[in-house]
């Protein structure tokens, strides 16, 4: 079989560092707000960092990486998409100087990938706001932040600058209207934040991304700056009018951040809700010429789609959506709810490359699964092949868009070693293809085993993608 696949796609994974890397108070780091999330998305914040916080040791990545880097490297990565904690490299969020320990342990993360040749993807802020900003200023709320990130980011670009090529500015940064404090450090519950305040704080975010990608150009001319968002295609639940439109406003919601990142520019039908709404952002005449600076591509992570409607009857959220939507009576969901649905992505990729001409990069998409660590002829392992399965339908529709003629650099498995879930803060949602022996309740070895789909990875990766079956 011919590959539809360039020969210069990327092939590798992709973990963030609060959910890797433990070590939470050691090299001079910061608490972030992932520290005191000991349920992930689905409970409440603590006022401390709690034993109970899997993140707090996590995969005990910050000392085990040139073992799991290795790994990575034997199944052929030719790139690895990390994080870099900001409360590592300033750990208050608001000093003038950067943590020369936290910088220098991402040095040595990245000699490790320079070693196996593998290419650095590095997102600058992944759902980990340093705490004090999240505590002082309500984060994103307050447009202080803009600067903050603005001297994190030039620090990076400075230091790793002519190390790393590939950049994104903010992980999933739509998803800051749906989990405020997660993804925006914003310390006001809730259900007690103003609309407006959310919208500013998207606004904010949005400035310092597009500030970013501007420093980038000029500390790190060969670099090439991403933006990143959280796609969900939605359908009709319905052939009703009605249900259309519901779709329409449901993908303005979230495409009106690419649209700002790619165009420069607040789209009209964004416009139109802020009216609506009576809603009026303090936009600065120097906030729109900073977002002109847009980005040299766009990533995102997919992995289920919804429908959508407009019956109030009909609008119950799917089990573990927290972005809205309605459950898709055709398709099959996982164990934790999530519809699995392989030709979304490629509905996707042709939607975001007609709409902004940009190189995309699937920078997550992956199965959560409870797996059993067994013995194979006398070698522990897990049989995942429903893993397997969902993968390669899933890269098999990707190989079709790139037939449609879509322009894909990428593509990075999520969690391509066991973390701790985001969304739940379990270690029993398992994504890799590498086992971790750690368990929900803080037990176990951290050993590392490899499943049986690392060595179909590993296969998928040397044949440029010829081994899928479609």
């Amino acid at each position: 079989m011919t590959s539809p696949f360039p020969s210069t796609f990327l092939w590798g994974g992709a973990t963030a560092a609060n959910q890797v890397e433990g070590a939470y108070d050691q090299g001079g780091k910061g608490l972030s707000v992932q520290d005191v999330m000991p349920r992930g998305i689905v409970g409440p914040r603590t006022a401390e960092p709690t034993p109970d916080n899997l993140k707090l040791e996590a995969i005990d990545f910050y000392h085990r990486y040139a073992e799991d880097i290795a790994l990575f490297a034997e199944m052929g990565f030719t790139t690895y998409r990390f994080s870099i904690a900001w409360s590592r490299i300033f750990p208050q969020g608001d000093e003038t100087e950067p943590n020369e320990e936290g910088l220098a342990f991402y040095d040595r993360v990245l000699d490790e990938l320079e070693k196996h040749g593998i290419e650095p993807l590095v997102t600058i802020s992944h759902y980990e706001t340093p705490l004090h900003l999240a505590e002082t200023y309500d984060g994103w709320t307050d447009r202080r932040l803009i600067g903050f990130y603005e001297r994190y980011a030039r620090s990076l670009f400075e230091r790793f600058g002519s190390r790393v090529r590939y950049w994104l500015t903010f992980n999933e940064i739509n998803s800051l209207l749906h989990a405020p404090f997660m993804s925006g450090g914003i310390n006001t519950p809730k259900d007690e934040i103003a609309e407006e305040q959310l919208y500013q704080a998207m606004h904010h975010e949005l400035v310092a991304s597009a500030r970013a990608t501007r420093i980038a150009r000029e500390v790190a001319p060969a670099a090439q700056i991403g933006c990143m968002v959280l796609s969900m295609p939605a359908y009709p639940l319905s052939p009703s009018p009605a249900d259309a439109l519901e779709v329409m406003e449901f993908d303005h919601s979230n495409l009106v951040f690419g649209d700002v990142h790619a165009r420069g520019a607040y789209p009209g039908y964004f416009l139109r809700t802020l009216r609506e709404k009576g809603i009026e952002l303090d936009i600065t005449d120097e906030d729109r010429e900073d977002l002109t600076n847009t980005v040299d591509f766009v990533s995102f992570s997919y992995y289920m789609s919804v429908a959508a409607t407009a019956d109030s009857a009909k609008k119950t959220a799917g089990e573990g959506n927290i972005m809205g939507g309605v459950p898709n009576p055709t398709l099959e969901a996982s164990e934790w709810g999530w519809q699995i649905d392989p030709v979304g992505l490629r509905l996707v990729l042709n939607q975001f490359w007609d709409r902004w001409q940009k190189p995309l990069f699937i920078v997550e998409n992956g199965l959560g699964a409870k797996d059993d660590l067994i013995e194979v002829d006398g070698v522990k392992t897990v049989v995942d092949d429903y893993r397997i399965a969902y993968l390669n339908d899933h890269l098999v529709q990707v190989g079709e868009a790139l037939q449609d003629g879509v322009n894909v650099l990428g593509y990075t498995t999520w969690g391509c070693i066991d973390i701790v879930s985001a969304s739940t803060a379990q270690l029993s949602k398992r994504y890799g293809f590498i086992y971790v022996d750690r368990n929900d309740d803080g037990t176990g070895t951290l050993d590392r085993f490899k499943k049986k789909s690392f060595d179909w990875y590993a296969d998928v990766i040397r044949t440029n993608g010829a081994s899928l079956r479609a």
